[in-house]
């Protein structure tokens, strides 16, 4: 072949390899890798540990049943001790290693990460459900599963309009959060909710997540005499709460949002839980659906008590199976992009009954906005509604 000839196939020849090395399409990695930010060791890690534990149950599941498409899945994840600044370097070092797709935890990092992670592309669900996260303009990437912090708190108040008989007055509430953005997320939208509705907010008291005594703050709020109570609290600083109220006698009755009610507030308060309110997106262990039967047949066959497993985990558990359902229907378009798409084209999915079903779009993220109220009844959560749907 002569020289001139060489120089003019050239082109054609890397082409050729291109084209040929691309499979004529994106890459379609026979592993797919997500990233994992962990709370394991800070101030909510009595709830991020068996939520992490479910996701990672979950892939193990996912991937002895043939993966995603074929694909087995490799989850990279680290503890970041509930610190913010810590969450930006975990999320670097993910997003360095080429994840697909990430597993968040905690209100503050995500919103802090969200810039990052629309700007990145990568589809990202974490156990925060701040409303803020919803908007698709500046978090375009976020999705979220629970029901948001702020639609919690609208079926609550709802909850309290449709069971007040005394027309003589507004029913008086006092809100119970503590000073981080997970506490703090729902505050200003409930205080718009209830004046919009006819509801005096009467009373406002920050108490820690750390707390072990809130006698003081409990005191101070029952000056204002209120007939309900909203908390925005993990399971520990919930039922430091429920304590001190028995012991001070009060009458309130306390609603407590998702993540202080779990199995954990009823271990923890005793018989200072019964009677308690919570609004639960997410399924018992104990309960009978096909989501959790799953979840129930996986942990007997490794020898582990299926009753041990907390709503934390179950919630780990489906967050990660949602996101694998987005993955699924990618194909194998594996780009940001591809899963976003996906995931939006999701229209009343149902994760086995463990949530409402789920329902993105391109223009809302907030995949469920239904849930049922439970009671503490003889040391259980029961269910006391049906499915409740926000309103704005």
């Amino acid at each position: 072949m002569n020289s001139k000839l060489k120089i003019a196939l050239y082109p054609l020849l890397v082409t050729a390899l291109i084209v040929l090395a691309s499979g004529c399409g994106p890459q379609t990695p026979d592993v797919i890798r997500i990233g994992g930010i962990f709370d394991l060791t800070g101030a909510t890690r009595d709830v991020g540990i068996p939520y992490a534990n479910g996701v990672r149950d979950c892939i193990q599941f996912l991937n002895e049943q043939g993966g995603i498409n074929g694909r087995s899945i490799e989850l990279v994840d680290q503890d970041y001790a509930y610190n913010i600044e810590r969450a930006r370097e975990v999320y670097t070092q993910l997003v360095e290693q080429d994840v697909l797709a990430i597993m968040g935890w905690g209100t503050g990092d995500t919103e802090a990460l969200r810039q990052l992670i629309a700007a990145d592309r990568v589809p990202f669900m974490s156990a925060s459900y701040s409303e803020e996260l919803t908007n698709v303009d500046s978090a375009p990437y976020n999705f979220l599963i629970g029901v948001t912090y702020s639609d919690q708190a609208r079926i609550a108040l709802r909850y309290i309009l449709d069971h007040w008989t005394d027309t003589s007055r507004a029913p008086r509430v006092a809100l119970i959060y503590n000073d981080t953005a997970f506490g703090l997320s729902h505050v200003q939208d409930s205080r718009d909710y209830a004046a919009a509705n006819g509801i005096d907010i009467v009373d406002e008291q920050i108490v820690s997540l750390s707390a072990t005594d809130a006698t003081a703050e409990l005191q101070d709020m029952a000056t204002a005499n209120p007939d309900y109570a909203i908390v925005q609290e993990t399971a520990a600083a919930a039922s430091v709460i429920a304590i001190n109220a028995q012991e001070l006698d009060l009458s309130t009755q306390f609603i407590y949002l998702n993540w202080g009610g779990d199995e954990k507030f009823i271990s923890l308060a005793g018989e200072a839980a019964e009677g308690s309110l919570s609004t639960i997106p997410f399924s018992f262990i104990t309960e009978s659906l096909p989501g959790i039967a799953e979840i129930r047949v996986f942990n007997q066959e490794r020898g582990v008590d299926p009753a041990t497993r907390s709503l934390r985990y179950v919630q780990g558990w489906v967050t990660m199976r949602v996101m694998a359902e987005g993955i699924r229907r990618a194909g194998d378009d594996l780009s940001g992009e591809g899963i976003r798409a996906a995931l939006e084209s999701m229209s009343n999915f149902d994760p086995g009954g463990i949530t409402a079903p789920i329902t993105f779009s391109s223009t809302d993220h907030k995949g469920v906005t239904a849930l049922r109220i439970h009671q503490v009844q003889n040391g259980v959560w029961v269910p006391v509604t049906d499915y409740i749907e926000a309103q704005p």
